[in-house]
């Protein structure tokens, strides 16, 4: 069934109060009943609808392979629809919340912006033959103009006095609108998310991969997202590779899904499905994982980021493209402001909850995500813009509830001990010249040697086993000095503190990892530049008391308020400490040579960076909801730190013990000065000193330094 069949029946219940509302619209942009201020808001509001309203009911202009329209057309479309918000034409767009506030005044700005954000997302809607949503949006539109035009014939006939009271009537009115919408339509959009999550039947983008012709790129522009050179360049480069490569780099991909429920022994023949992350562009390869993955028994479930305010998430997955404009995301990430009240996150908790158990039967079936990240785009510094919504000190609160509740809700329908995930990496042509040979040497990290890398680690494990703690000092510039303090191991012969990491769960292979004792890690992490979840930092310090950050900074804006808040919305996630979740050392110097030869250490993603020196991961351990699960080394042993302090708590309250993040922070080996195992009774043991691995048994991994 396609998903226009999906929603066709309820597509007809609704046709009446869509045309209804389309011509209600189409009237809006002639009247003058309004508020001059404010008509021409409303009139390009209303001619943006109306262009998604054509695109809607115009077949002609959405592409099948045996469509009368060109690539250039297609493409002219797609730019036409994101271009009010793409370059310097955001600076005087009304999704922009400096403009909008210049011209509507601060509070009006700030709401009426908020109200075109969500309206944008019927670009979403029309691609997706969602007519009902399309609606409701409209319908809200005409009931905020409807406010304001009856607001300005009050004001006519002096039925209201020209003071502040009837403004501030107004500006409620229109907030009590916009929260009702999104609070009664929630139980809606929350629903059809969750099912989008986990239902391969409401999948439009797995049938969009595997029944397209991906030798004519116009079948990207049946996404319905914004399509970049980025995506347009990447799918014609992997297009020029052979057959074998294209499923070599599946192959990879897919044998690390597999290994990871291996190598932690979950049952992945109880599993059904899978969710595909990739970006846009990557067809060829995703289209030979599919089919890989459906001889393992997996249907694929792909999805679209959010596009609503209720489920719109800061960081996204599924399959996604080039962002029309990151500043546009940036300032309507905390869109929920707006609104967000302890009523509205209750509901939004209880429908989450509904949701899954609503399509418990498929959710059960969920192996996890399989991840395709993409690397080498201008590292991107955002604005912090006065006039976007943010989270107020109570909003926070909530947020960081909602985010705990909404992990809890998950984990019980896709069980934790029964799911498991791959993460693989690759360029784009964003990174320049030497696209071609950088991707070409990434596919080499993404293949080492396992063997090699097994016994090297394993070398580094033996003697960190031996470690009270471990000392971490930076050099030159770099201000780190930590010490780590390690888990206590009771049986040597059977048990190990750090697992040897080979390309399964996390490709490419490189790294041994533990779960550190809180208690006596204490210390500085400072790193000049590095890039977290899409955002750079610039001197990023933070400094550590028994396991738990006591304080923070960076360098990024003038102001230390600005830095900090910066760290406390995007590292911290409105928590306000975070303990150190994962210590590891990275062997991957073959990526790090990589990095250092094209100069191209400040956008590689943190997957490969993590590999390349030590790194600190803040917030929940590796292993959190899993840690009575047993897992082992190749060598037999037991890795057994797998919880800390906050986490061995999690049979009492999980609320209070998890988290629901993980940053990985890495320092780079040219900021290294030593990594030393210190023994209880004072003996060191030099892991890496000068950035190089002086450890017997690690002189392998200089070579490419």
């Amino acid at each position: 069934m396609s998903y226009k069949e999906l929603f066709y029946n309820e597509n007809e219940g609704v046709l009446e109060r869509y045309e209804l509302s389309k011509e209600r619209i189409g009237l809006i942009i002639h009247e003058e009943t309004i508020d001059e201020k404010y008509r021409d808001y409303f009139v390009s509001v209303a001619k943006f609808i109306e262009s998604i309203c054509c695109f809607y009911e115009d077949e002609s202009k959405r592409f099948s392979e045996n469509a009368n329209i060109t690539f250039e057309e297609l493409r002219d479309i797609n730019t036409n629809l994101y271009s009010d918000i793409l370059g310097d034409a955001y600076d005087e767009s009304y999704a922009n919340p400096d403009f909008a506030v210049k011209k509507l005044g601060e509070e009006y700005g700030k709401i009426l912006c908020l109200l075109y954000t969500q309206i944008r997302g019927m670009i979403r809607y029309a691609y997706e033959y969602r007519l009902v949503d399309m609606t409701i949006n409209m319908e809200l539109f005409v009931e905020v103009y409807n406010l304001f035009e009856n607001a300005k014939s009050n004001e006519n006939k002096e039925e209201l006095d020209k003071d502040d009271s009837s403004r501030d009537t107004l500006l409620q009115n229109t907030k009590e609108a916009i929260y009702y919408f999104i609070s009664d339509y929630a139980d809606r959009n929350i629903e059809i998310r969750t099912r989008e999550n986990v239902d391969p039947e409401l999948d439009r983008i797995s049938d969009l991969v595997a029944n397209s012709n991906l030798d004519d790129l116009r079948y990207l522009f049946n996404y319905g997202e914004y399509i970049s050179d980025v995506e347009i360049k990447t799918a014609q480069f992997i297009n020029t590779l052979t057959d074998k490569e294209v499923e070599n780099m599946a192959k990879t991909y897919v044998e690390g899904y597999r290994d990871g429920f291996l190598m932690a022994n979950k049952p992945l023949h109880k599993k059904k499905c899978v969710s595909l992350y990739y970006n846009i562009g990557f067809e060829r390869v995703v289209r030979k994982a599919i089919l890989m993955f459906k001889d393992m028994g997996l249907s694929p479930v792909i999805w679209l980021p959010a596009v609503d305010v209720i489920n719109r998430k800061t960081f996204v997955n599924g399959a996604i493209g080039t962002p029309a404009n990151k500043q546009y995301d940036y300032d309507h990430r905390y869109d929920i402001a707006c609104v967000l009240d302890k009523a509205l996150n209750d509901r939004r908790i209880a429908l989450l909850e509904q949701s899954y158990e609503k399509y418990k039967d498929v959710a059960a079936f969920m192996g996890g995500p399989a991840v395709i990240e993409t690397w080498g785009e201008i590292p991107f510094t955002p604005v912090n813009k006065e006039n976007a919504w943010a989270l107020s000190s109570k909003q926070q609160k909530l947020v960081t509830e909602y985010a705990s509740h909404s992990g809890q809700i998950i984990k019980k329908y896709i069980k934790g001990d029964e799911r498991s995930f791959t993460i693989i990496s690759f360029p784009v042509p964003s990174i320049g010249d030497n696209f071609d040979e950088i991707f070409k040497e990434t596919v080499k990290i993404n293949t080492l040697d396992k063997k090699l890398y097994k016994d090297i680690q394993q070398t580094i494990i033996d003697t960190l086993d031996k470690a009270d703690h471990v000392r971490v000092v930076g050099k030159g510039n770099n201000k780190t000095y930590i010490n780590v303090s390690m888990q206590d191991i009771k049986n040597p012969d059977k048990e190990t503190t750090f697992e040897n990491c080979l390309a399964d769960v996390n490709i490419p292979l490189g790294e041994v990892f533990t779960s550190p004792k809180l208690e006596g890690t204490e210390g500085l992490l400072h790193v000049s530049s590095v890039y977290l979840n899409g955002l750079k930092y610039e001197d990023l310090s933070i400094e550590f008391a028994d396991g738990c950050i006591k304080n923070y900074t960076c360098s990024n804006f003038d102001n230390e308020e600005d830095n900090k808040k910066y760290i406390f919305e995007n590292v911290m996630f409105n928590h306000e400490t975070l303990p150190i979740g994962e210590f590891a050392i990275g062997t991957n110097t073959c990526a790090y040579a990589m990095a250092k030869r094209y100069d191209i250490l400040d956008v590689m993603p943190i997957l490969i960076v993590e590999k390349m020196g030590p790194h600190f991961a803040v917030g929940d351990t590796c292993f959190s909801w899993e840690e009575e699960i047993k897992t082992y080394n190749p060598d037999g042993k037991e890795m057994i730190a797998k919880e800390n302090t906050y986490s061995r708590k999690r049979n009492d309250n999980p609320m209070d013990v998890y988290f629901n993040c993980h940053t990985d922070i890495t320092i780079p080996y040219e900021e290294l000065g030593e990594i030393v195992a210190v023994t209880s009774d004072g003996v060191e043991i030099d892991i890496i000193r000068d950035g190089k691995f002086v450890l017997p048994g690690t002189d392998e991994l200089n070579k490419y330094l």
